[in-house]
């Protein structure tokens, strides 16, 4: 296989060596965003499958593609970073899962976009309601509640791209450069766009106990 191609694409592996030394260094590449894509398909499993559903399986059938598809990838003159391509085919496999599961037609209007982070289904409750539960420093459920309230109004006078900037960020942990690419802005559109709604977010909690801590 010729690797030169993939030599050039940003985050790939470097290539050389035989066609089994090149094979390890795929492989590793591929695991090397396991927790990642983890951390991604958790977020954006229905939760009626959680505990049916293991991530594990999902990532070992996206990776099974990716590597059946690689030289579609290597081919594309001006490509995605690669790791952004291994998440549009979890993505996809993601999609199939639900579909099979649920017995959904395929909805055009709901097409898995390799440039769209595909969280536009989740409604500012859920959101409010993820972030929390990442917040362990609040024990009373009352406060808790009234948290859960400020943030859901918070994002919904956000834009929608605002909102999925901080699931990329802060749930799938991209970087902001991935999550340019990913949403076809610049870098510094997306830094002020995040720097904005975290503020929203802050200044919708300024009075409460614990503030913006934790989120």
């Amino acid at each position: 296989m010729d690797t030169s191609m993939l030599q050039r694409r940003e985050g790939a592996p470097n290539g050389g060596g035989g066609e089994h030394d090149e094979r390890v260094e795929w492989d590793a590449f591929l695991m090397s965003h396991r927790d990642r894509l983890r951390r991604m398909i958790k977020l954006r499993l229905d939760d009626r499958l959680h505990g049916r559903i293991d991530p594990s399986d999902v990532i070992q059938e996206a990776y099974l593609e990716a590597t059946v598809r690689r030289t579609e990838y290597e081919s594309n003159p001006e490509p995605m970073p690669l790791f952004l391509w291994l998440r549009f085919i979890t993505l996809q496999r993601l999609d199939i899962i639900h579909r099979k599961h649920f017995c959904k037609a395929r909805d055009p209007r709901r097409e898995i976009s390799i440039h769209h982070p595909a969280f536009h289904d989740s409604t500012s409750q859920e959101i409010a309601t993820r972030l929390l539960c990442k917040d362990s420093s609040v024990g009373e459920v009352a406060i808790r509640n009234e948290r859960k309230i400020r943030i859901a109004k918070a994002l919904q006078s956000m834009e929608t791209i605002d909102r999925d900037i901080l699931v990329l960020r802060h749930f799938e942990q991209l970087t902001n450069i991935e999550c340019a690419r990913l949403l076809g802005l610049s870098e510094s559109a997306v830094t002020k766009r995040h720097i904005r709604a975290l503020n929203r977010l802050k200044d919708s909690l300024a009075d409460l106990p614990g503030g913006f801590e934790g989120l």
